[in-house]
């Protein structure tokens, strides 16, 4: 298990205001869940239910709104401290360089385009699943894919068992990426639908954030280099 815990950001000569902006908003949404009464209407309302978007159709009695709606909310909310602290932890490690990289507003466009992305790519592998999905992990997974087109050599300390050590970007999220992989087609092989981690999310949001980078970055290598 390699579990990343911060990365070079001697290069950083911006304050990250929308990656700061985007865990703050998922803190707070997530927070406001737990004061909610009624937690699972709440993600059947707001979560991602890929049978309303095969069908066209809200499934969720009390939704305020189109239920295409949800490919936005989905992306603020989480199913427990530990999938929001993870999630974050990420976000925080990565997303600086690229906000960096593309500038503010373009990093936020981006954010939200790779997690759009990866709600079609979870529902087109389950369209007639009923399980809720929820999470940022989609459109964390586009910054990683933007991270190691734009900083490969990167250096990336990690938690090895009980070792802290150093890898290069490109060997971290190369791993990370591998393994959703590999988890993604065991979860597709399942003849019975179950819940747990959307592995078709994370490789489509991480496919869009290696593609769109292309278009996102910014053209001046002063800004972009690693």
């Amino acid at each position: 298990m390699v579990m990343p815990l911060g990365d070079d950001d001697s290069q950083i000569h911006i304050t990250p205001i929308i990656t700061f902006g985007l865990i703050a908003v998922n803190v707070l949404v997530f927070l406001y869940q737990l004061t909610h009464g009624n937690i699972e209407g709440f993600f059947q309302t707001w979560s991602v239910i890929p049978v309303e978007y095969s069908r066209s159709t809200d499934i969720a009695p009390t939704h305020p709104g189109p239920f295409w709606i949800t490919t936005l909310t989905s992306m603020f909310m989480h199913g427990g401290w530990m999938h929001l602290l993870g999630n974050m932890l990420f976000l925080w490690i990565f997303g600086d360089n690229v906000e960096q990289a593309m500038g503010g507003f373009r990093f936020l466009v981006f954010y939200l385009l790779c997690g759009i992305v990866a709600t079609l790519a979870h529902i087109l592998t389950g369209p007639s699943s009923e399980i809720p999905s929820l999470g940022a992990s989609g459109a964390i997974s586009g910054v990683l894919g933007a991270y190691i087109v734009m900083f490969p050599h990167q250096r990336v300390r990690v938690l090895v068992g009980r070792m802290v050590t150093q890898m290069p970007a490109i060997a971290v999220i190369g791993l990370w990426i591998v393994l959703q992989f590999v988890n993604g087609l065991g979860q597709l092989a399942q003849t019975a639908e179950t819940g747990g981690v959307a592995y078709a999310a994370h490789v489509g949001g991480f496919v869009a954030g290696f593609a769109l980078v292309w278009l996102f970055r910014r053209r001046n290598p002063q800004i972009a280099r690693a």
